[in-house]
């Protein structure tokens, strides 16, 4: 598993299979989240949790995100007593993230929140969650997002909402400096045409990379969020001009100025 800062892929493995989290930290994701929340019966979630305790013991250097059930579940808290005593959690994903509150509990945790916005209530309270110390960066649940507000998948009506709530989330992330937003998971396994089109739309909007739900999806992930040769070459130039103390001068028939520059500097962190 690569250990990118800026992960382009995160891939989900349900904890209720550990016999699949070997496969998952071997599959060349940038992350991979052990899901106790969607993947999980109601009736598994003990087991999985003592699942993600005994695997984390037999694989002392492995690290790993955990979605943990919903603040509104009955495992809430006791998910999160999961995620503080095992080192291996280095960050906490929170599922249907309505408040600043359910962030502020979470916390309790010790260790960065990933909050994942799936609901209408979710995306008014962006900007407060934004603001609660300890949220890494926000993740965009599309499909829940799509049930939730009345949506008809797939249609041109939907796709002009979703769009807009991938603006608010950008939004909200710069203001309160946070990381970049995660894009959301896409349905698509084998259809490479449109999963191509849905990582490419989010990383032309300025999202880090996306949630991935089948190893397949890694590959198409890491081409599109990682930045083009091109591009790093012309960020490259830039900053080098810049070093040499110009403020403003001109590149490649275009004018460059200070926040041509920073976009610059971003854009080779990224990489």
């Amino acid at each position: 598993m690569s250990t990118s800062l800026s992960p382009r892929s995160v891939l989900f493995v349900p904890a209720s299979r550990p016999e699949l989290f070997d496969k998952a930290l071997a599959s060349g994701a940038d992350r991979i989240i052990i899901d106790l929340e969607d993947a999980v019966d109601e009736s598994g979630k003990s087991s999985a949790r003592r699942s993600i305790e005994l695997w984390s013991e037999t694989h002392p250097d492995a690290r790993f995100l955990v979605r943990i059930n919903a603040p509104s579940h009955p495992a809430f808290y006791e998910d999160l007593r999961l995620c503080r005593r095992v080192e291996g959690v280095e960050r906490v994903m929170v599922p249907k993230c309505e408040s600043a509150d359910a962030l502020r509990q979470a916390a309790l945790a010790g260790k960065p929140l990933w909050a994942l916005v799936e609901t209408a209530r979710g995306i008014a309270a962006l900007d407060a969650m934004a603001a609660v110390e300890g949220l890494e960066r926000f993740a965009l649940g599309e499909l829940d997002l799509a049930t939730d507000l009345g949506l008809a998948r797939g249609s041109q009506g939907a796709r002009r909402v979703i769009d807009q709530l991938r603006v608010a989330l950008l939004i909200a992330s710069r203001a309160n400096r946070c990381q970049p937003p995660m894009a959301a998971v896409s349905p698509a396994i084998d259809d490479l045409e449109r999963l191509e089109a849905h990582a490419r739309e989010a990383e032309e909007m300025g999202f880090a990379g996306m949630l991935c739900i089948h190893p397949r999806q890694l590959a198409v992930a890491e081409r599109w969020f990682a930045p083009s040769e091109r591009r790093l070459a012309w960020a490259r130039r830039v900053v080098e001009r810049a070093a040499g103390g110009e403020a403003v001068f001109e590149l490649e028939g275009e004018m460059v100025d200070l926040p041509v520059i920073e976009a610059a500097r971003r854009l080779l962190a990224r990489a």
